[in-house]
Parts: structure tokens; C-alpha cells; sequence
């Protein structure tokens, strides 16, 4: 998708959720671009950040011998897959930690806001719950009982795996939820939820909170 169909895109969801004009609802996407290509400038790249001593465990180097090392190949000048490969074919780095390492590197020199992935801003929330593991992946596949906790959205199961993940299509299917479980124990259990490709940074904020305290409801509705 083009920059411009993209920003159609997000006008057309504002005018459909607002009732707003075309007018007006482009103006207020228009503040909020404006507004996220400002934070750039700002950003100070250390937010998510995983610790010096877990990148140098996993990858053989801090994030003081990284940032110059990807400075000096021209990182700066690169797209997120181009430097993703880099780290992982050039530097030997496993996927998931050549991916975090990308990430940590274009939010430190303001290529990268908070939350922005490359299709789009993803945030993530989880929660610790005194249930088996297959009560807690039921109150998130079976409708009836997600209605219970899930007050301010609507969700279409995609696809899931017992016990371990789950993936949705948020309301209008234009973001996506994936939800992964772990057994702790017999009668405890974890769920983390990711919410993928939200528009903004303001949208990705306004989710994370969501899920905050939606969270907090489930392990309400369970723990009783």
C-alpha cells in the first residue's frame, strides 16, 4: 500500500468512526502525521529496550559496539529488512535478536517511533492468571465467554492452536490480534496479547491501554 492510499485509508476509518466530513476528519489525520513525524526528532531510542547484558548474551555485543558498527555500514541509509539481514548474514545474529536490534537501532536515531513496525505500530500486554492453561485460552476463543471481559471491541477468531495461540481480526479486520498462552502450572497460566499494524502512534497508545486493563478484567472474570 502507497503512502497516499494509506493516508486515504486512515481518513475513511476517522470518517466512519467520527461521522466527521472528509474535510475535518483530513485535517485531524493530517495533525496526527504531523505530530508523529515531530517525535522523530525527539526520540531517544532507549524505550523496550532490551538490557546490555541480554543483547550482549544473545548477540555478542552491546548496544555501544552495535549502533557504531551500523553507523559505519550506513545503516542510516537502509530499509528495516535491509539492515535485518545485515546483522543476521553478516553478524551471524538469529532472527528475533537481529530484529531487535534493528528496531533498537532506527528508534536511536530517530528512523522509528514508539511501538512502529514495519507494516504498522504494534503493542503488547500481558497477564499472569490463576487458571489452567486451557480455561484461559477458552475465555479468549469462545465467544460467549470473551464477551464477558472484552467490553470495548469485537473479535474474529482467524486461526488457533489449543492451549498456545490464538489470532484474530480486530473488528473491521484492518488490525490484528495475536495472543499467545504458557502454562505455568497445573492452575496457573499466562496470556500475551499483540496488537499489530495500528495506524498511529496515538491509535498504538490508546490500545496498549486498552488491553492494560482489559487484561485485568479477564483475570477478574477467571479468578474467582
Amino acid at each position: 500500500m502507497t503512502e497516499d492510499r494509506s493516508f486515504k485509508r486512515r481518513v475513511r476509518e476517522r470518517m466512519s468512526k467520527t461521522g466527521e466530513s472528509y474535510a475535518t476528519a483530513r485535517t485531524h489525520v493530517v495533525e496526527k502525521r504531523d505530530r508523529n513525524r515531530a517525535a522523530r526528532t525527539r526520540l531517544s531510542g532507549t524505550d523496550d529496550r532490551v538490557s546490555d547484558a541480554a543483547i550482549k548474551k544473545s548477540t555478542g555485543k552491546t548496544w555501544d559496539e552495535w549502533f557504531p558498527i551500523l553507523d559505519s555500514w550506513g545503516a542510516r541509509k537502509k530499509t528495516h529488512t535491509e539492515i535485518a539481514r545485515y546483522v543476521s548474514q553478516e553478524h551471524g545474529v538469529p532472527g528475533w535478536w537481529s530484529q531487535s536490534v534493528t528496531v533498537a537501532y532506527e528508534k536511536a536515531r530517530g528512523m522509528r517511533l514508539k511501538y512502529e513496525r514495519p507494516d504498522g505500530f504494534s503493542v503488547t500486554a500481558s497477564k499472569t492468571i490463576a487458571v489452567p492453561v486451557d480455561v484461559l485460552f477458552e475465555a479468549f476463543v469462545d465467544d460467549v465467554r470473551r464477551k464477558k471481559w472484552l467490553i470495548d471491541g469485537s473479535m474474529s477468531l482467524r486461526t488457533a492452536q489449543a492451549g498456545r495461540t490464538a489470532r484474530f481480526d480486530w473488528e473491521d479486520g484492518s488490525t490484528r490480534v495475536n495472543v499467545g498462552f504458557t502454562e505455568k502450572g497445573p492452575s496457573k497460566s499466562s496470556v500475551a496479547v499483540a496488537h499489530e499494524r495500528l495506524p498511529d502512534a496515538d491509535e498504538a497508545e490508546r490500545a496498549k491501554a486498552r488491553w492494560r486493563a482489559r487484561l485485568v478484567d479477564l483475570r477478574a472474570s477467571l479468578e474467582v
